[in-house]
């Protein structure tokens, strides 16, 4: 990675093009981002029930927070406002609707100083997402939803774009994932003992990090395949922020992704993505060129239980 552009021109192609070889974007405020975050605000406040949520961590124990937290995740989810709304986020940058296909988005907590570091405020280590059985095709799109600051946000560690790591995605199984480490999140509150796949070397080459703040209704997009982690927040403040995946299908038919230097999980996300223009599911034929037959049984799809 050697390469940030603010507020670029490019269309979806070219920008595709470069998030593949490590570039990363940053966006600017824009309407239809706003709109995201202003309902997710909403959402996020109306369940803290008048309480400011980035304070909230200070007013209760942390088995409250998670009380909170746990429904509010899904909720936001899969509201139907959501999916219009990220829609409309496409739109407004240039994705082509019939060829593009979106994940459900991720509503994250990181709260201060260890207040929650597990299950539903899980404070990442430096990972890929394609140790995660994520395509390396996808492209992530991370959005703040309240200010922020550069002790609380990402950290992209660039030395290690092309650099492969010893780590544990060969045992890592995404169907596995569905129906025990994704069911059993809010169950970690004072540790996370849920396989996940991390790196099994040390990592020397951390620094120098890059750490981007934008404002609210900016974004931040980079490839599935940079290695990144969560910034240890150290604010006193909660940062609450979205992230939503997208493919592009004829990337995925002709294979044009990111580079490949360490990932092997089992199972393949491509089925939780679904067609932005309808919400139509990946073809079968699509997934069945990323799946894994050897892949031990479980959940090929997450469903939140109620």
């Amino acid at each position: 990675m050697d390469r940030i552009y603010f507020d670029s021109a490019h269309d979806d192609e070219t920008r595709r093009r470069q998030l593949y070889a490590g570039a990363i974007y940053v966006y600017s405020p824009r309407p239809s981002l706003r709109a995201l975050c202003d309902h997710a605000r909403s959402m996020i406040e109306e369940a803290f029930g008048g309480l400011d949520p980035r304070v909230a961590q200070h007013a209760m124990p942390v088995e409250r927070y998670v009380e909170i937290c746990a429904p509010l995740k899904p909720r936001f989810i899969h509201h139907p406002r959501t999916k219009e709304l990220i829609r409309a986020v496409l739109i407004e940058m240039g994705c082509d609707l019939e060829e593009t296909y979106q994940d459900v988005p991720r509503l994250r907590m990181v709260t201060s100083d260890g207040y929650l570091t597990s299950g539903v405020g899980y404070a990442h280590h430096p990972h890929r997402d394609t140790w995660y059985s994520a395509p390396l095709c996808q492209q992530n799109w991370w959005v703040p939803i309240y200010e922020f600051e550069a002790e609380s946000g990402m950290a992209f560690h660039p030395s290690y774009w092309a650099r492969g790591v010893r780590n544990g995605s060969e045992t890592f199984n995404y169907y596995e994932w569905n129906a025990v480490g994704r069911r059993d999140a809010a169950k970690m509150i004072r540790g996370d003992t849920r396989k996940q796949p991390k790196a099994e070397e040390p990592l020397l080459a951390l620094e120098p990090a890059v750490k981007l703040v934008v404002p609210v209704g900016g974004a931040i997009v980079f490839s599935a395949a940079q290695m990144h982690s969560t910034v240890a927040n150290t604010t006193g403040r909660t940062r609450y922020s979205m992230d939503f995946r997208i493919c592009n299908l004829r990337d995925l038919r002709e294979r044009r992704a990111a580079p490949n230097v360490d990932s092997h999980p089992h199972g393949t996300s491509l089925r939780d993505f679904l067609r932005a223009r309808d919400l139509a599911p990946m073809p079968d034929e699509v997934v069945a060129l990323y799946d894994d037959a050897s892949a031990p049984a479980g959940e090929l799809v997450f469903r939140p239980q109620s």
